[in-house]
């Protein structure tokens, strides 16, 4: 197994490209691509450490040794969100590093699971699509938004909340990657019930929990340590699920469903091809079913955004 980052360097590069050296499976091959001048360092770096996963570094001009022969690629590449940006601030800088970074996927590696980490993700996974569309290689099966973050998050805030293990607790998040567009559907964790007080607080605790971490750090960057467990956690499990496994995540996908958005964070069977099968999500409560009906017309407009940016 090939697994390429491309913005190892970067806060969220780092604590992903650690991870998956720890954890990678023997005799893979761990791939870390970024501009910046320290990504030698880095590779460098995570090759002491005694697993068999081989690290190489790459830097701004070897895109295409980092991509070549990838099976799974990782894009958390792009400018962290500081204190009083909301995430589509965050466009116009990294729409065009998606956009770039994709055009090297479709170039050297078209048949790889591609996972978009890079915010605002509502957006940046349509600029994906779109790209790969325009490359004449694009597989909806094949593209990921990873908003495993916001799984683990809310996992973490009901077990805190039930003092409960968070190992045993499984909370379906559906939707989008920012603000209200992430919907936990508290109704459906199984064992624990909630007041509506509760599920008010939860759910909007969820909702914000980028900004927590923002303000917590006083402009010294966003989520990177959580991201990066986050982001390990999808790779890994896209892994398991190639080489056979039967696996489950929440993930934001194509979904061709009229109902919700083109693209929508949905629990989605993983295989050897990547999407296997989108499942549903189940019946909804009414606060859920309020929440998604109010976040629907935002999350279209963020892929509106995407499409439009690739396609101007």
């Amino acid at each position: 197994m090939k697994v390429a980052v491309l913005g190892a360097a970067g806060g969220i590069g780092q604590a992903l490209s650690l991870l998956l050296k720890t954890q990678l499976p023997a005799g893979s091959d761990l791939a870390l691509y970024d501009v910046a001048p320290v990504v030698p360092g880095v590779a460098v770096d995570l090759s002491h450490i005694p697993t068999a996963v081989n690290v190489t570094g790459h830097g701004k001009e070897e895109l295409e040794q980092a991509l070549s022969g990838a099976d799974i690629v990782l894009i958390p590449a792009g400018v962290p969100r500081k204190p009083g940006m909301d995430r589509s601030d965050l466009f116009n800088i990294n729409a065009g590093i998606v956009k770039n970074l994709i055009e090297g996927v479709a170039d050297h590696c078209p048949k790889a699971c591609v996972g978009v980490i890079t915010n605002p993700v509502n957006t940046t996974v349509a600029i994906a699509a779109e790209t790969l569309k325009q490359k004449g290689v694009y597989d909806k099966n094949k593209l990921f938004g990873v908003t495993t973050l916001d799984v683990i998050r809310a996992e973490t805030f009901v077990a805190e909340l039930k003092d409960l293990d968070p190992a045993n607790v499984h909370v379906p998040v559906i939707g989008g990657h920012s603000g209200t567009t992430i919907l936990p559907l508290l109704s459906q964790v199984e064992g624990v019930s909630f007041s509506d007080e509760e599920v008010e607080k939860l759910t909007h605790r969820i909702q914000n929990a980028g900004t927590e971490v923002v303000e917590a750090k006083a402009g010294g960057g966003s989520a990177t340590l959580s991201m990066g467990q986050a982001a390990a956690r999808f790779c890994l499990s896209l892994v398991a699920a190639m080489q056979g496994e039967n696996v489950v995540e929440y993930t934001y996908v194509q979904t061709d469903d009229s109902d919700d958005a083109a693209f929508f964070s949905h629990p989605v069977r993983l295989g050897a091809n990547g999407v296997e099968e989108i499942l549903s999500y189940g019946e909804l409560s009414s606060f859920e079913q309020k929440a998604k009906n109010e976040m629907l017309e935002g999350l279209r407009g963020d892929i509106k955004i995407g499409v439009e940016f690739v396609n101007k």
